[in-house]
């Protein structure tokens, strides 16, 4: 089964840039203002560095 990741917005408190978008090796994270972070599914290789660095485990990789 192939791996996907996901954006729970209740675990992110978006009052605060989100240090998870410089993690992401490819790009595939972008942050509009203080907003939750935007996920671009066709950019995302699901290495599952954002969800490691997610400090409110807001982005989850699942399977």
């Amino acid at each position: 089964m192939e791996k996907k990741l996901t954006l729970k917005k209740e675990n992110c408190p978006q009052n605060h840039k989100c240090p998870a978008v410089n993690v992401c090796p490819v790009g595939a994270l972008s942050q509009s203002g203080f907003d939750a972070p935007t996920i671009d599914h066709g950019k995302c290789v699901k290495c599952g560095k954002c969800s490691d660095f997610c400090p409110k485990k807001a982005l989850v990789l699942q399977s």
